[in-house]
């Protein structure tokens, strides 16, 4: 007997004032649980003795009841061994359908390179986190998130970008959707309607701050960064920027406009969120700091590991100003309680080791290579098209030839399975230049260098 399958749980249903017998239901739901996939192949089910105690029937009724779905080919019984659920012909799972929509060729703007996320080191954080954790850490805790993370967060970002923060102006959050998301809801409630966002700007974080009622402003961008006359004559109640690298256009805030926005931001009573989501990678020019060190109460900084480390961890950031700590908190605690903790915990140990500098300095070297083999390939295969925003970042601007059709070169491009935007998508006002967002994080050389060669073939496909 494997006694470990004993200690395993199910969840199964049984009506005793059914019609249909107790043996009929069980076979029935376990049946069921393995067609619809809710019993993925290979899973161990609980011992005949451990699944009868549960349900509160006979060991001879479970016994049946596996003896029949093994003879129909549902389970795998071996005596000795746990009874598993066997390989059948199932429907697909949701996760199959999205990876068959996975572009061939990957050149999308929003994407670091998750290949490269330090496992082994993450591991090492992880694991003595959780061995050095009082047994309070696994409560739900400060709702702003874990002591020792927070203090990390503003320490690192103090050194690296300019933040002037304390501990307790920092917020952890499920990635920087979840921190926007919390800004705009204590802002709406405290009777904001309107928060101007860059146009163009990245079209989903538009939308997630759609959806918590306030009213996005589009505000043009132009060479220097967001247009402030613009802003002050629309005068939203707050506004959204990227000042260190614009998505999409690339364009850092000017000094001087740096200096008129947060002047607005003061007379208007308006709060800045400033996103700084790729501002650690900079190739070709000094680091421009955070808008937020200038004027900490005046300006909401937001960040998240998205960039530097891996999306699939979730973690992102809010600094947030000295009166808006209290209704911040209120916000996460009626809402998600408290944020994922033991990540957090991992997370302050990686940065308190230097773990998160090294495997920057680490990737920059990579991104910039992986860069320079686009610009050249580029320059070989598309000479016509001029490439904006090279600076920094883990994308470029591609501006097509005037008179090209945008929307055409995008459905070429498509069809030949590369992955891509359009300057168009992510923006409000139509009229934009036609231009095509280019990642290179994401895709090592030689698949750089192909995808450029099926690009050329799309822009010469939608100009015939």
């Amino acid at each position: 007997m494997d006694h470990s399958s004993q200690a395993r749980e199910l969840l199964v249903e049984l009506d005793r004032s059914a019609p249909v017998t107790l043996s009929s239901q069980l076979e029935g739901q376990l049946r069921s649980a393995v067609r619809n996939g809710r019993l993925k192949p290979g899973t161990p089910l609980p011992s005949t003795r451990a699944l009868a105690a549960q349900l509160g029937v006979s060991r001879g009724l479970v016994v049946g009841a596996y003896a029949q779905l093994g003879a129909e080919g549902y389970l795998l019984l071996r005596r000795g061994a746990s009874p598993r659920v066997a390989r059948i012909a199932v429907a697909p799972e949701p996760a199959a359908a999205a990876r068959a929509h996975q572009p061939d060729h990957n050149l999308r703007p929003d994407l670091p390179d998750y290949s490269a996320f330090p496992r082994d080191r993450w591991l090492t954080s992880y694991r003595a986190a959780l061995k050095a954790a009082p047994d309070l850490e696994l409560a739900y805790g400060d709702v702003r998130g874990a002591p020792a993370l927070r203090a990390a967060l503003v320490s690192y970002l103090g050194r690296v970008r300019g933040v002037s923060a304390t501990a307790e102006h920092a917020f952890v959050c499920g990635g920087f959707a979840q921190a926007i998301g919390l800004l705009c809801a204590v802002l709406r409630d405290e009777g904001r309607e309107t928060i101007g966002v860059e146009d163009p700007g990245h079209a989903v974080i538009r939308e997630i701050v759609a959806r918590t009622g306030l009213q996005p402003v589009p505000i043009p961008v132009d060479e220097e960064g967001i247009d402030v006359a613009a802003l002050e004559d629309a005068s939203p109640d707050a506004v959204l920027i990227t000042p260190a690298h614009q998505f999409p256009t690339g364009v850092v805030l000017s000094p001087r406009r740096r200096a008129r926005l947060l002047e607005w931001a003061e007379r208007r009573d308006a709060i800045v969120a400033e996103d700084d989501y790729d501002a650690e990678f900079r190739y070709d020019r000094a680091p421009v700091g955070a808008l937020q060190g200038l004027a900490s109460q005046r300006v909401a900084y937001l960040g998240s590991a998205s960039k530097t480390l891996a999306p699939a961890l979730r973690l992102g950031w809010l600094v947030a100003p000295s009166r808006l700590i209290r209704p911040l908190a209120e916000e996460v605690l009626y809402t998600v309680i408290a944020p994922p903790r033991l990540e957090q915990l991992a997370f302050a140990d990686f940065l308190e080791r230097g773990e998160l500098d090294r495997h920057l300095r680490r990737m920059r070297l990579r991104y910039r290579r992986r860069r320079d083999v686009l610009l050249s390939a580029l320059a070989r295969r598309l000479p016509e098209v001029e490439v904006r925003g090279i600076a920094a970042g883990l994308h470029v601007l591609a501006m097509l030839s005037r008179g090209s059709d945008e929307s055409r070169v995008l459905d070429e491009a498509r069809v030949r399975g590369l992955g891509l935007y359009g300057l168009s998508e992510h923006a409000v006002r139509p009229g934009q230049e036609p231009a095509l967002l280019l990642g290179y994080a994401v895709s090592p050389e030689p698949a750089i260098r192909a995808a450029v060669a099926k690009l050329a073939e799309a822009v010469d496909a939608a100009s015939a």
